[in-house]
């Protein structure tokens, strides 16, 4: 694999379907989930394809709704090498939520995840991203010794009510640079959460990676940005990152590598144009990536296992 000279970042997997994505919310309603196709199989596995050619382990973090009823892909993603963290149960968002319906959320998950998968879960991510300063302490109360769902780029309707701006970040790298921000470093210690009798190992944050450029922080971490982007430009800009701020954190969903799922009628369309961008090009794309940089395991990068 070429970028041996990189550090390594978090490859991460955003285990949901297409129909659970927040940006078709509006047409597609909760109820019915159950009666739509599930594609969410065999996308998985065609990831788990393109890791295994080109060698590369990840975190998968998993809606435990999918676990539930596909628990032989939980399975199959352990067999293959890969981590398997928290996606919540139900994919609502945190700010939504009274606290305690998350928590109990976040701790149906979690046993549901290592029942599954014989893996204790140590993970999470937010449902697009949308965690809070009071999440972070209940992640930490029950059991979760990381959290990955800080995107603190600008510009985006629900991304990162969180400021950890303040935290002196971990990394050797010069994360002043032009073109690339504090936000970027892989490990972040959230120094914030007090230890207590519930709180007993460190719990550390993953940014998701992004970039300064023009004096603005955009996403370059994957989603539809990877899919928008010049695939060489991406590239360039997150190996950039990666070398200069100590690490990065990139992540996409199955159904990006899916460009025949259902499309969906009466929605936003700033929210249809994120959604459906370029499908046809992400796993070309993202198979040009992993041949070009060193992507690991979200617990083997924090040493936690």
């Amino acid at each position: 694999m070429n970028g041996s000279q990189y550090r390594p970042a978090v490859m991460s997997v955003d285990v949901e379907d297409w129909f659970q994505v927040e940006n078709l919310r509006a047409a597609v309603s909760r109820e019915s989930w159950d009666t739509r196709e599930r594609r969410v199989v065999a996308n998985t596995q065609r990831l788990l394809s393109v890791f295994d050619r080109t060698g590369v382990t990840g975190t998968f973090f998993c809606l435990g709704w999918v676990a539930e009823r596909e628990p032989s892909l939980i399975r199959d993603i352990v067999s293959a090498g890969h981590e398997i963290a928290s996606h919540g149960y139900a994919h609502r968002l945190i700010y939504e939520q009274p606290l305690e319906e998350f928590r109990q959320d976040v701790v149906r998950a979690k046993a549901l995840l290592e029942d599954i998968s014989g893996q204790e879960v140590l993970g999470y991510r937010a449902p697009s991203f949308s965690i809070t300063a009071d999440s972070l302490a209940v992640l930490a109360e029950t059991g979760h010794r990381y959290d990955s769902s800080w995107f603190p780029a600008q510009g985006h309707d629900r991304y990162g009510r969180l400021d950890l701006a303040e935290e002196e970040p971990r990394g050797n790298g010069d994360a002043s640079t032009a073109d690339s921000s504090r936000s970027a470093l892989a490990v972040r210690p959230v120094m914030r959460l007090t230890p207590t009798p519930a709180i007993r190992e460190p719990f550390f944050e993953l940014p998701i990676t992004t970039r300064r450029l023009a004096g603005r922080v955009l996403p370059w971490g994957g989603g539809g940005w990877f899919r928008l982007i010049p695939a060489g430009m991406f590239r360039r800009g997150f190996l950039r990152a990666v070398t200069r701020s100590g690490g990065g954190v990139f992540y996409l969903h199955p159904w990006e590598v899916d460009p025949d799922q259902p499309r969906v009628e009466g929605i936003r369309r700033d929210y249809a144009f994120r959604h459906y961008v370029n499908l046809k090009r992400t796993e070309d794309r993202l198979e040009r990536l992993c041949r070009t940089v060193p992507f690991a395991r979200a617990d083997r990068v924090l040493k936690l296992r």
